[in-house]
């Protein structure tokens, strides 16, 4: 039976951290004392669910959990610090501090150890999340006790939904773009003029000339998605940032 501890400090511990290639200690309070920390546990690293939706979910929506009184948001996995630091790079979740485990002295801690032998895991964390304040858990989602690894409850728009209702979310914006186009570079200035965060597609690296007509109906670059939604080139962009 998995605890809830909420009301309740949290472990004290130190992770053993891999820092500009050395170790580094880091305790639970560095961590945690005076300020507000939400935490989100997982099974492994680079594992599909943890890889393709938990991290990107939490990173794409720490800017709101910073307007929402936030501090940090941070990973914490039963995997050593090595392991950590390359799936922390493979992520590109710059905006989420990655923990290692290794012991599993935190997750024990927490009542979340169990045990995924038959994966050829060993003890690993259940998946779950968590709102800290001053160290002290407030809030605690915990995905149920099923077979497999469910992931119904421990997600950043769930934990982002308990602290504020109301919170706005970031838009989504995707720019497919080519190197040397006058016309990317004004839209990508655009965005940044408003501080809006935007993936960046380059045709010849990361997609091709068929995929953006695919996509877009369009053979010309700047093409500008946001929120799912085709706006189209600089001047479509400009025309849309003005009224929005």
């Amino acid at each position: 039976m998995l605890s809830n501890r909420e009301g309740q400090k949290v472990p004290s511990v130190k992770f053993r951290t891999r820092q500009n290639n050395g170790w580094l200690d880091v305790s639970s309070d560095e961590i945690f004392n005076g300020k507000t920390v939400v935490v989100f546990s997982l099974p492994g690293a680079y594992t599909p669910t943890c890889s393709s939706t938990h991290v990107p979910g939490y990173n794409d929506l720490a800017p709101a959990f910073k307007e929402n009184g936030v501090d940090e948001i941070v990973c914490i996995s039963v995997n050593d610090a090595f392991v950590m630091s390359e799936w922390a790079k493979d992520q590109g979740a710059d905006k989420v501090t990655f923990l290692p485990d290794g012991n599993g002295e935190f997750t024990d801690g927490m009542g979340m150890l169990v045990d995924k032998s038959e994966l050829g895991f060993g003890k690993r964390s259940w998946r779950y999340s968590m709102l800290v304040k001053d160290g002290v858990v407030e809030k605690m989602f915990i995905e149920p006790e099923e077979p497999g690894d469910p992931f119904k409850v421990s997600d950043a728009e769930t934990m982002l939904n308990y602290i504020n209702p109301e919170a706005a979310k970031p838009k989504c914006v995707s720019l497919f773009a080519k190197v040397g186009c006058p016309f990317c570079t004004r839209a990508k200035e655009m965005l940044q003029g408003r501080g809006i965060e935007y993936e960046e597609i380059v045709l010849g690296q990361d997609a091709t000339t068929r995929s953006l007509r695919a996509m877009t109906g369009a053979m010309t670059v700047p093409q500008v998605f946001i929120d799912g939604r085709l706006i189209g080139g600089s001047e479509a962009l400009e025309a849309y940032l003005s009224t929005n």
